[in-house]
């Protein structure tokens, strides 16, 4: 039997803390395979290479996030450094998944 993961503030223990941030990493990276399903499904759709930067759009994705950190206390500059290289990440995927089609 496995010791349930508590939340943040119920820890007491470094072995609690590890064992949450483990699991949430793990869910993380769920999370980034599910919104890389969605690049794929970017690079089928878009008719041409030239559609897959969007500054607009990374500008959008970005300010959405930072409003979403502002909103649940999570530092907004941590945030916004993470989205940057998210985006960018995101949109070299999707090039690359253009190419292979």
């Amino acid at each position: 039997m496995t010791d349930p993961i508590l939340p943040g503030p119920d820890c007491t223990t470094m072995t609690e803390v590890r064992a949450g941030v483990d699991a949430l990493d793990r869910d993380l990276v769920a999370l980034l395979a599910r919104r890389f399903a969605y690049m794929d499904a970017a690079a089928r759709i878009k008719p041409a290479r030239t559609a897959v930067r969007d500054e607009a759009r990374k500008t959008q994705v970005i300010a959405n996030a930072c409003a979403e950190a502002r909103a649940v206390g999570v530092p907004e500059a941590v945030v916004a450094d993470l989205w940057e290289r998210l985006v960018e990440a995101s949109i070299a995927y999707e090039l690359a998944a253009f190419d292979r089609r």
